[in-house]
Order: structure tokens, then sequence, then C-alpha cells
């Protein structure tokens, strides 16, 4: 085994016994100069190190390099890739933070090597209970970073709601995403999501990133553990919807504790799933998001070029004038005004003011959705995507 390797797999050891206490690791490593010379203590000397009751102890052990060795060598056969902390395609961002895990896990098509550092890191993090005001934002901000002269990697956390909702714009938009798991690599948490993360890792500069063994267990704990890697990824945090108390506020204050930006998305006092944004907002830690075609220029990633997109109306009709009879397609510019007019509205309130059958409405508000005009949400609420020059 080449010296490389040796030290990568002393380092998965290293992680799966202290990947709570990173920091702890850090100090061993200084005091004896490599991940490596810890195994290679005698057993006098680990008393002598850690003291006759810390239950470390009995973990540091030839066998804990044997377990570490056989899952180096059956992740690596199914494509997984291995940073430590001293290899010199670990992010730089994140090797910067006090309690940066020692080793990450990652999945992707493209090279560890040209993942990280090569675009501006961006992370957008929210609420599970997205609105349809916070999804609406979040596409918004993720297709003005696209838009943006420096694109930059969409960092989040995989999760329901703002999280997924970022990932999926940035494949959308062009842009390269990083997703974040709070359990191994092997595993996509929620399972739901599982088809979206082969996607995602199979797109150019996207992966799947973890710190976690495989068999982890999505426990609660392991979400703080997760978000610490969001935050340092990232040279800023955009908060979209969040309560009082949730993962975003965590991240956003991580964020806001590595010296990285933080932006938060203002909200309605009444709604909570803004308290965390104007939480934030109020204690200044955070800058508001006034409007996502401006946020490029606050992250230092150049002003968006001015243009005018068609109106709704000319775009409608350009993109299904050949595919449908006139008729139907004056009928999907209808529904599509009355979506722009009134964000939020059912589809049986879009029968009864446009005098149309369900059927009719529902079939045509699903065109609309497949091409990206709308939005629509479990109730039905309608909402408009495109930016109306």
């Amino acid at each position: 085994m080449d010296d490389k390797i040796s030290s990568r797999v002393s380092a998965i050891a290293l992680n799966t016994i202290f990947g709570n206490e990173p920091k702890f690791s850090h100090r061993l490593i200084d005091a004896l100069g490599s991940a490596g010379a810890v195994f290679a203590l005698s057993e006098r000397e680990r008393l002598e190190l850690f003291g006759p009751y810390n239950p470390h102890v009995a973990q540091i052990t030839p066998a804990a390099l044997e377990a570490a060795q056989a899952e180096y060598e059956r992740l690596s056969a199914q494509g997984c890739q291995f940073l430590d902390i001293f290899d010199e395609a670990y992010p730089e961002a994140l090797r910067e933070c006090p309690d940066a895990p020692l080793l990450l896990y990652v999945r992707s098509s493209t090279p560890a090597a040209e993942l990280f550092g090569r675009t501006p890191a961006v992370a957008i993090v929210g609420t599970r209970d997205q609105s349809l005001y916070g999804r609406e934002c979040c596409r918004r901000i993720v297709r003005a970073l696209s838009e943006a002269p420096a694109r930059p990697t969409v960092v989040s956390g995989l999760a329901l709601g703002v999280d997924i909702t970022a990932h999926a714009a940035a494949l959308e938009g062009g842009l390269p995403t990083i997703g974040v798991s709070p359990v191994g690599v092997e595993d996509v948490y929620p399972r739901r999501h599982a088809a979206f993360v082969q996607r995602m890792c199979s797109a150019p500069g996207c992966a799947l990133v973890t710190d976690y063994p495989p068999g982890t267990f999505p426990a609660a704990f392991n979400f703080l553990r997760r978000n610490r890697i969001i935050a340092g990824l990232a040279s800023a945090t955009i908060l979209v919807e969040s309560r009082i108390k949730g993962g975003g506020m965590i991240t956003a204050r991580l964020a806001a504790g590595y010296g990285r930006d933080v932006f938060a998305v203002p909200g309605r006092i009444d709604d909570l799933r803004s308290q965390g944004c104007n939480q934030l907002l109020k204690e200044q830690v955070a800058a508001p998001v006034a409007s996502p075609e401006t946020l490029p220029v606050a992250l230092g990633l150049g002003r968006l070029k001015p243009s005018r997109e068609a109106d709704l109306e000319t775009a409608v009709r350009r993109r299904f004038a050949t595919a449908l009879p006139h008729e139907e397609v004056d009928r999907l510019v209808r529904i599509a005004q009355l979506i722009r007019a009134r964000r939020g509205i059912q589809l049986d309130e879009i029968c009864r003011e446009a005098g149309l059958d369900y059927a009719d409405v529902a079939r045509d508000t699903g065109l609309l959705e497949e091409e990206g005009f709308i939005s629509m949400d479990l109730l039905q609420r309608c909402t408009i995507n495109v930016k109306i020059a």
C-alpha cells in the first residue's frame, strides 16, 4: 500500500472514531504528525496520551485499520472518492473552519480535484415546510445566480422543501450543485430523493458529500454535524424560510460564526416560516434579500445584464403554437395570465373565473407546469415561474 492510500485509510479509521469530535482528531494529528501515527502508538503510549478511562482508547486498534482498509477498497470499487484534510483537492473554504471534518466521502462523476474552488459556492437553505412564497423566492434566487457573470456552485442539504428546490433549480439553470448528506455515501436521505441524487451525481461539477461512514442512521444529531459542512463549503449562506428553531437557522448562524456572509429573505411578521429569517435580520446577523436579481452583486458575482424576456402571452404562444390548435393555445394564455394576476389561485377558482371545465384546466395547468411557466403545490395552488419584462 502506497503512502497516500495508507494515510487515507488511517484518516478513514480516525474519522470513524472521532467524527463527532473533529477538533480532537486535529489536535491528535498536530501532536503526532499524521493520522497513521495514532495507530502506531503502543498500548502504553495510548494510555499515557488518552488516560486510562477514555472510551476511545479501545477503538484505536489494528482491527480499526483493517476495517477502514476494507471500506476503502469496497467503496473505491463503487466509484466513491475520498478527500482527507491534507489532500490538495480538499475544499479550502471548509479546511479553514476549526471543526472541519477529517475526511469527506464524495460521490460524483467529476474528479474530486475539479469539484471545489473552481467556482464560488453559495449555500441556500431553509425549512422543510416550504410555502409557495418560499418556493418562488428560492427559484428566483437560483435563476438570478445562474444568470450572473460568475456562476456559482449551489450547496444545500438535500432535505425536503427549500433544500431540494435549490438543488433542482440549480440543475435546471445549468449550475453545479453539491448536496451534503446526513447519512453514509451509499445512502440517500430522504429516500424519495434517491433518483434525483443519482441524476445530480451524474451531472458535471455536481456531487453528494458526507463525512459519515457507511451505514450511519439519520439521527437528529447527524443533521447538526451536516449543517457545519454546508456552511463551511460556501462563501455565503442564504436563508430562504425558517422557523425560529430549525436546521436552516443553525446553518446560517454557523456561517456567521465562520465569518461568512449571511442573507435572509424577509417574510410576513405573522408567518411562522419567516420568523427565523426576520430574527436574523433584526439581529443584523443577515442582510436582507430585497431583490433576487440584485443578489449576485452583493455576493460579488457581478451584475446581471439587463434583458427583456418575451411577455407571458408571447412566450406561451411561441411554445405551443406548433403543437396545439389555436383555440387551445388561447385557453393556455388565458389561464397563464389569470395565474400571473392571482398568485396562489387554485384550479377550481380558475374554472369559475375563466368559465372552463375542470378537465381542461387540469390538463392545461399540467402543460404549463411541465414547460416551466408555472408551479403548482399539493393543494393545487398555482404561481408563475417566468419573469415578465
